[in-house]
């Protein structure tokens, strides 16, 4: 059994309903932060398993689980006397695979005959009452203590993780929680390994340590003294160890390796443990699905490729879905398996036409991702085009580099057209920067059916035509790509001062920036000197600071 595809509504980033279908293979969640992928993890092992940062979610139940525009709304709508339905989350996750008539029915917001689970928080009718006394006076959160669990098979019966057959391990090597210094992630896997029997011989081990500690001369004096001075209660004080539970052991033993405690290793030595460790305990060995939290987090290039081989090794027959930024990941486990996602839209690079796709599978996966991650994007040409937008960038923001505010220049050569299809799908905003070529009217044609409308693709370029007489070899001299454009918005003084010529001739200097590309591109953005910018290069510029 596998999982065919989830609904989330209002569940933490997610505002109103998100789709996402799954391959029955590996899936690789890509998008920027905050873009949804550790929400749609959280989601999935929550409905499978009751379980949200290792807790059971009936008693962490949190107004912060909520979209919070969702619950703004409500409590606006209701402190105006205004009707408002109470916000609710819905996860919903539907299977694929072998038949469950327990699982099977039309109980999902479908209305569709599927197999699948429901997990829902929602209002207590049992408060309605009490609810509507709340409502007379000003709220400013939302009424939490009146909200119940509602899960549900699809055949709308109630169950619980035992009743699920598809079992769920999520692995987030990058957490580090701490609790009296042992990082919880890690003790609960090992408590995890253990069974019945051997959790009550550590339990029965670690309450002779407290009769030993209690023996000892030097503790018995400090409860003497704390005793004879302390006015703090007329019953006995007393230091010891924690013993209040049964398990109290779990958060206070520590793990070592080598003589070393656990929190104390390389991050990335941290990582790899808790993931081998993850995927090797018995939970992992039942588990039909393995969610994997952005497993690059402090690894080494060689070792994250170590790490990728071993998932993939381990977990061959298992349904996977990993969240990453890195594009080695990606690549390695296969761009057909990549889901992008931005603004709670999706596309596939499968989705693109076979030309395209085929592109991509090409590319090491460095630029599609920086697409994708950045919050603007600017395409140019090449790497002179790149050099010359981002120094005018520089010079109207304080010297920084677009980069530095989530903008990423990009030099696609000539394939705009191929990213601009993975842009359009994902609604990124996205600026082409790009020479008239002297045909203004064929530049219009060719991205017409990328911007207007609702597009948030632009295109920047000088609508002017400009031409001369100038002819290098036997091809007349191109006056409408950057670096006339650049001359032309500056002097010959001006350039022949910043790159150190001294040609009396626009021509001269026309033949000179273009046999000398990169490195007029490069004294252009060293330089300390004044340099304007022509039209369409500002206008990107101000295009970046707009919301």
């Amino acid at each position: 059994m596998k999982i065919k595809k989830v609904n989330i509504e209002n569940f933490k980033c997610f505002r109103g309903k998100f789709t996402l279908d799954f391959n029955e293979g590996v899936n690789i969640l890509v998008g920027n932060n905050e873009a949804g992928k550790s929400t749609i993890l959280e989601a999935i092992h929550l409905a499978l398993s009751g379980l949200l940062n290792g807790r059971y979610l009936r008693k962490e139940l949190s107004q912060y689980l909520f979209n919070n525009p969702v619950v703004n709304k409500y409590i606006r709508r209701i402190n105006r006397g205004l009707e408002c339905p109470l916000p609710y989350i819905l996860i919903e996750v539907y299977f694929t695979g072998e038949d469950n008539a327990k699982l099977e029915g039309n109980g999902n917001s479908e209305k569709s005959k599927s197999q699948g689970v429901s997990f829902k928080i929602q209002f207590d009718e049992n408060y309605k009452n009490e609810y509507e006394e709340l409502i007379k006076t000003e709220l400013h959160t939302l009424p939490i203590e009146y909200y119940k669990i509602e899960w549900k098979s699809f055949a709308r019966e109630a169950i619980t993780a035992r009743s699920i057959p598809l079992k769920s391990v999520l692995i987030d090597s990058s957490s580090n929680r701490f609790q009296n210094g042992s990082d919880i992630y890690i003790s609960k896997i090992i408590k995890d390994n253990l069974d019945d029997k051997q959790k009550a011989g550590i339990s029965q081990a670690y309450r002779k340590v407290k009769d030993i500690f209690m023996k000892e001369d030097s503790v018995k004096d400090i409860n003497k003294k704390l005793n004879d001075t302390s006015q703090i209660s007329s019953k006995s004080v007393k230091v010891s160890i924690d013993l209040s539970t049964k398990d109290a052991w779990e958060t206070s033993l520590m793990t070592y390796l080598d003589e070393v405690p656990f929190h104390q290793i390389g991050k990335g030595e941290q990582c790899i443990i808790k993931t081998n460790l993850a995927l090797a305990h018995k939970k992992s060995e039942e588990a039909n699905l393995i969610l994997i939290e952005e497993p690059e987090n402090h690894l080494s290039h060689s070792k994250l490729n170590e790490f990728v081989k071993k998932i993939t090794a381990k977990c061959s027959e298992k349904q996977i879905i990993i969240s990453t930024h890195n594009s080695f990941v990606a690549n390695k486990l296969g761009l057909e398996n990549l889901i992008l996602l931005n603004n709670q839209k999706q596309t596939r690079l499968s989705d693109l036409d076979p030309s395209t796709f085929d592109f991509f599978k090409k590319l090491p996966g460095y630029e599609t991702l920086r697409l994708i991650l950045s919050k603007k994007a600017i395409l140019v040409e090449g790497d002179c085009d790149e050099l010359i937008v981002q120094k005018a960038y520089m010079k109207s923001h304080d010297g920084r580099l677009p980069i530095a505010d989530g903008i990423d220049v990009i030099s696609v050569k000539l394939t705009f057209e191929r990213f601009l299809k993975i842009a359009k799908q994902i609604d990124k905003k996205v600026a082409v920067v790009t020479d008239n070529d002297g045909n203004v009217k064929a530049l219009e044609d060719k991205y017409a059916k990328y911007i207007g409308g609702d597009s948030s693709i632009c295109t920047f370029y000088d609508s002017v035509i400009d031409s001369g007489d100038l002819k290098i070899g036997d091809k007349k001299f191109n006056y409408n790509t950057l670096e006339p454009k650049l001359l032309k918005a500056n002097s010959l003084k001006r350039f022949n001062k910043i790159f150190s010529t001294n040609y009396d001739e626009i021509d001269d200097m026309h033949k000179y920036m273009k046999h000398n590309k990169t490195d007029c591109a490069l004294m252009l953005f060293e330089t300390s000197k004044k340099v304007d910018y022509p039209e369409y290069i500002k206008e990107v510029i101000e295009w970046c600071d707009e919301e």
